[in-house]
């Protein structure tokens, strides 16, 4: 990798290049994001996972420059074309664009009016035109050029040809382009029109019918639905700045003086620019901005997705779950502390008043059979409902009743993972085990669906797939390890994800455990097949072992650092054991005295946090929520009111609000706080529960406008 690489990396993160450097190195041996951020500190100077990330797609991109670049150096060797001068601009090009500007004139192409009038001799014409002397008159010099065998029959023909080739000059000109862009970025105005007889079958796309705005100013989130409407044929769409305004800006490169071959030669710029450079530049245009706004809405979509399975888990409790169903009735199913499926029953709580005695009797029998201590509803179609029904049921007051998210739970219930899991149960018991699941550990459960089907994005459909695979893998992994993984318990779905595993050795880690039992410690991992040293230093560290005979197995120590903690229990006159447990004997511990040229005080730090609390669960404490009584149709609601709610979604213009009337409301971004709101991240997340006023309501079209705007502003602004 080019050493200016690391420069330009460190320059852009603000870090030393040798960080970059450092970082590539570890990448480089197999390293993965969480590992490096957690256990190699000292080497890279203790850069975090986005800051890795960034690293890795750098490095990545510019590699893919450098293939590039070799192929263009290829190509012009082979064609003895390769000039000392023309390898010292390849070798000066720091962007993709300017490499391929400088190849483009010699790039290989299909014959174009310019190469069909150089066959036909017209190349000498066109730079006499472009010297542009004032003793000369087109006319007269073209007559030179007139020749029936090469197919010129007239002065005029001859001028054609010598501007066709000084406008393909022009478009192939590195400084033109460059000016061009700057050009585009500064002026260029996006314009949608409605395609004629498509505005009823486009309804959808009504506000961009006649929509125009600077191109570059342009939301994310909106030049990516203007685009789909185009896509999809109910949109015509434009990004060009004043025609005549760009072609004249381009005279100052080539004009010398007013005469008439500058005639000529402003002709040959201005069907350049309107034949050639309007639609290549709008391409580059265009595809800069819809990677602007795809990195962004990928962006959204990983903060959200984060945020959801970062989700506070209910724990290792007995859970019934429901999932919702009025003409089929309500799936019922009970999971025991490890989430086993114990039973399935069917109730029906809106057929008749025998059925609703029926179903009672079996919910109680069932909460009763199974010692239930917590139930969990999907927040589907007869969600409420089915809330109110067991609600009248008078449980124990103990036993929290829960909504849980649904969504995705569908496309988990279809699934290959699902059928290996549950392969004699239909659909519906399955979807009803995963809302359960969810409730107890949503991390654990999520793992196991598509990341894009979980319904937290933003337009996720129209970015590139495998840019949105990459982040979002990513955010799995970083929220994997960072909370760790139980070895004994965990699927093989969360398994893959933990650092240096993967799908097959996550088979084969549970192959070894059911064949040979619980592991009793971290060493035994090294007896599964295939799991090498690379591997188990990876994961290691991230792979929890809760009644190991070494109490570090149950924490984010990792093995190659249990000789220091040993060595500083023995300096301290005790076992690892009581280091744990004693914050008294860890306050003793002078750090600088196990530093040493393999591990530094970042790790020694992490390592003194990590005895503190061994294994501590990052996600935050479980709390349960209720909707509001009564409100349970968007035909209930009245402007006005406040009610609680649960933030379902994030996007670049605001907020979806569950406020459990089976349709999410919208806080607006202008209705999110009382002072102006750029980026609603900032200020809000997926799974945030909070307090919304209803501003209007359309059931017609089921939309709902929310506020969390303090009752004065909110009133102020509607």
């Amino acid at each position: 990798m080019n050493d200016n690489w690391f420069a330009r990396i460190a320059n852009e993160l603000k870090i030393n290049p040798l960080q970059v450097m450092s970082t590539s190195q570890l990448l480089d041996e197999g390293g993965t994001i969480p590992f490096i951020s957690r256990y190699r500190k000292e080497r890279t100077g203790s850069l975090d996972e986005v800051q890795i990330q960034t690293i890795r797609d750098r490095l990545e991109q510019f590699a893919e420059f450098d293939k590039r670049r070799e192929a263009i150096v290829k190509s012009l060797t082979e064609r003895n074309l390769l000039t000392d001068e023309l390898t010292a601009k390849i070798d000066k090009a720091a962007i993709i664009s300017e490499l391929e500007d400088i190849y483009l004139p010699y790039r290989l192409k299909k014959r174009t009016r310019a190469t069909i009038a150089r066959e036909k001799g017209l190349e000498e014409l066109a730079q006499i035109l472009l010297q542009q002397s004032a003793d000369i008159n087109p006319a007269t010099v073209a007559a030179k050029f007139v020749s029936v065998e090469k197919g010129v029959e007239s002065g005029d023909d001859a001028l054609q040809g010598a501007r066709d080739i000084i406008a393909e000059m022009v478009s192939e000109n590195a400084d033109v382009r460059a000016s061009l862009r700057e050009q585009f970025a500064a002026e260029a105005v996006l314009v949608s029109k409605l395609v004629k007889d498509k505005e009823s079958a486009g309804a959808k796309f009504r506000d961009y019918f006649d929509w125009q705005e600077p191109a570059a100013k342009i939301a994310g989130h909106r030049l990516l639905a203007i685009l789909r409407g185009e896509n999809e044929g109910f949109l015509k769409v434009s990004m060009q700045p004043d025609a005549e305004k760009a072609a004249r800006s381009l005279s100052r490169f080539y004009r010398q003086a007013f005469c008439p071959a500058w005639e000529q030669v402003r002709e040959a710029i201005e069907d350049s620019y309107k034949r050639l450079l309007s639609s290549s530049i709008e391409n580059e245009f265009r595809k800069k901005l819809r990677e602007s706004a795809e990195e962004e809405a990928i962006r959204v979509f990983a903060a959200n997705l984060r945020e959801l399975l970062m989700a506070p888990p209910l724990g290792q409790k007995a859970v019934l779950a429901i999932d919702p169903g009025f003409r089929t009735g309500c799936k019922v199913v009970c999971l025991d502390q490890q989430s086993k499926l114990l039973d399935n029953d069917v109730i029906f709580i809106s057929q008749s008043d025998q059925a609703r005695v029926a179903s009672a009797a079996l919910i109680k029998k069932l909460v009763d059979r199974h010692k239930v201590e917590a139930i969990a509803i999907g927040n589907g179609t007869g969600s409420r409902e089915t809330e109110a029904f067991i609600k009248s049921l008078q449980l124990p007051a103990a036993i929290p009743v829960v909504m849980v998210n649904e969504s995705g739970a569908s496309i988990y219930s279809a699934s290959e993972v699902a059928r290996e899991e549950f392969p004699t149960q239909d659909l519906t018991v399955r979807g009803a085990v995963s809302i359960g699941r969810r409730l107890m550990d949503p991390l654990a459960e999520l793992v196991k669906i598509d990341p894009k089907s979980i319904g937290v994005g933003q337009y996720q459909h129209d970015v590139e797939q495998g840019k949105l695979k990459k982040g979002l893998d990513d955010v799995v992994m970083s929220c994997v390890n960072g909370v760790g993984v139980e070895v004994n318990t965990a699927s093989k779905q969360i398994l893959s994800y933990v650092a240096g595993l993967g799908p097959q050795l996550a088979k084969n880690i549970i192959g070894w455990r059911e064949e040979n039992g619980p592991f009793k410690n971290r060493r035994q991992l090294n007896k599964v097949p295939r799991l090498g040293p690379r591997a188990f230093e990876q994961a290691a560290g991230f792979l929890r072992i809760r009644n190991s005979d070494n109490p570090l197995d149950n924490s984010a120590v990792h093995p190659e650092s249990y000789k220091i903690v040993e060595k500083m229990a023995k300096d301290n006159g005790c076992s690892v054991a009581d280091l744990i447990k004693s914050p008294e004997i860890r306050q003793k511990i002078k750090l600088q005295d196990y530093v040493s040229e393999e591990i530094g005080l970042p790790t020694l730090n992490d390592i003194i946090k990590e005895l503190a609390r061994p294994g501590l669960d990052p996600r935050e404490k479980f709390e349960t929520f209720t909707f509001a009584e009564g409100v349970n149709e968007i035909k209930d609601l009245m402007p006005g009111m406040v009610l609680p709610g649960i933030v379902t979604n994030v996007t670049q213009f605001g907020a979806f609000v569950d406020i459990g009337v089976h349709q999410d409301g919208l806080v607006h971004i202008s209705q999110l706080a009382d002072k102006f709101v750029k980026d609603p991240a900032d200020i809000i997340k997926v799974q945030q529960k909070v307090m919304v006023r209803v501003l209007e309501v359309d059931a017609a079209r089921r939309r709902i406008s929310l506020s969390m705007k303090s009752e004065k502003k909110a009133v102020e602004k509607w």
